[in-house]
């Protein structure tokens, strides 16, 4: 055991290997991105002992340092873009909120807008309005293939 603990002695980046491995495996059952950045350290102590920085509290050091500042800088950045990923609108979803022309006038049954290049048949969001041709519109919402549109706000 003490001619292991020698070579351990001897070799640190493999036991700040482990540790970077054991830690990464921690973080697949969390999946929070702190374990992810604490094997960041981990590793960055494995470099630091790799490149011959010898006493071991500089490595601890060193590996502290950067397990920080990845929780302090890069573990919000990565989370915000875990979260926003899914949050992607597609197809018609995606036309929601912008703004076309009237083509021919809507009402609270029928009227045509140009779309995103694309004429749709529309419809008066509040049901009441009617808004002439060449007006802007803005797409409230999308029913199978209607935009509902309210008359854009002329500023």
């Amino acid at each position: 055991m003490q001619d292991f603990l020698d070579w351990l002695g001897d070799h640190e980046w493999v036991a700040w290997l482990g540790l970077a491995f054991v830690l990464g495996i921690v973080e697949t059952t969390t999946v929070d991105l702190i374990f992810l950045m604490l094997a960041g350290g981990a590793l960055a102590g494995a470099l630091a002992a790799l490149v011959g920085i010898d006493p071991l509290w500089l490595q601890i050091v060193i590996a502290i340092a950067v397990s920080v500042a990845l929780l302090g800088f890069v573990r919000p950045v990565a989370k915000r873009h875990l979260r926003t990923s899914g949050s992607t609108r597609t197809g018609a979803a995606a036309l929601v909120g912008r703004k076309g022309v009237v083509v021919e006038a809507v009402d609270s049954e029928r009227g045509l807008i140009k779309l995103a290049g694309e004429i749709w048949t529309a419809r008066c969001y509040d049901g009441t309005s009617v808004i002439e041709a060449g007006r802007d519109v803005d797409v409230i919402e999308i029913q199978g293939a209607t935009a509902l549109v309210f008359e854009a706000d002329p500023r």
